[in-house]
């Protein structure tokens, strides 16, 4: 486990000196107390708090930035080290392929965790001095945590384009493509079936497993969830309640999305040639 905290470490530091780790505390932090501040503005009149209001405004910002956040950290980590030459250098030291990915994967998660803490915490922080309330703080920190499962869950997606893609131009435009893809296309698509299709075509079951099929609606509906005052606010996640999907559920498939992610990264890195 040496070899892995020694990449985990070169990666922070890398994050470090290239302003990796400023920039997106700054740009999380930046979104997160505007949105706050902003929730706070209705508070006295409708007495919900604004960490109650900011979960439901994050989670509907967090789920466009922070996948493109985690594609754009991940997608060179192994193409970069290849176009590079240093990646042979790497192998010839005492590390297995399995412990370069987990390593660097590590040190990214790392990278995202310290942005998510410091930009999205601090922001509650100055709002809950602010406002004077921490009531729903249970609910933001959820928020946060979910935040940071589906900025791994991309990591490791970035982290599949690298490990197959021949060339840094490649790998950008195929997580570019993913981008657009699960955050956005994904659910369009699955709008306008909705829309055209038979209620007898799309069951229940069909629609709850089209949803846990996509990280993004995964995440959606984990705030949703947390959030029963909230269902219905953000996209066709809201049918959630419709639906059933228990957070035992949610939680297991954000499990198994993890695993089945990690497991691909390694096997196809394994079986690529330097």
């Amino acid at each position: 486990m040496r070899a892995v905290a020694v990449l985990a470490i070169k990666e922070l530091q890398d994050g470090l000196r290239n302003r990796w780790v400023i920039s997106i505390i700054i740009l999380l932090g930046s979104f997160a107390l505007l949105l706050l501040l902003l929730s706070s503005a209705p508070n006295g009149t409708v007495k919900v708090s604004p960490l109650s209001i900011g979960v439901v405004n994050l989670s509907s910002l967090s789920v466009y930035l922070l996948p493109l956040i985690a594609l754009m950290l991940a997608f060179d980590a192994l193409v970069g080290e290849f176009e590079r030459g240093t990646m042979l250098l790497l192998l010839t030291y005492p590390v297995t392929r399995w412990q370069i990915v987990v390593g660097k994967f590590s040190g990214h998660l790392f990278i995202l965790m310290l942005a998510l803490v410091l930009g999205y915490g601090g922001a509650a922080l100055i709002s809950i001095w602010h406002s004077g309330s921490s009531v729903g703080w249970e609910n933001y920190l959820s928020m946060m945590l979910s935040s940071l499962l589906l900025g791994s869950l991309f990591l490791l997606i970035g982290y599949l384009i690298s490990a197959i893609a021949s060339e840094r131009s490649v790998a950008i435009a195929i997580a570019i493509a993913c981008w657009l893809c699960f955050v956005v296309l994904y659910d369009l698509a699955l709008l306008g079936v909705l829309l055209a299709a038979d209620e007898q075509l799309i069951t229940t079951e069909v629609f709850k497993l089209l949803m846990l099929v996509n990280p993004t609606d995964l995440y959606r509906m984990f705030n949703l969830s947390i959030m029963a005052d909230s269902i219905g606010v953000n996209h066709i996640a809201g049918s959630i309640n419709a639906q059933q999907v228990t957070l035992t559920e949610l939680i297991v498939s954000f499990f198994m999305w993890f695993v089945s992610l990690l497991s691909l990264v390694i096997w196809v890195f394994q079986r690529r040639e330097v």
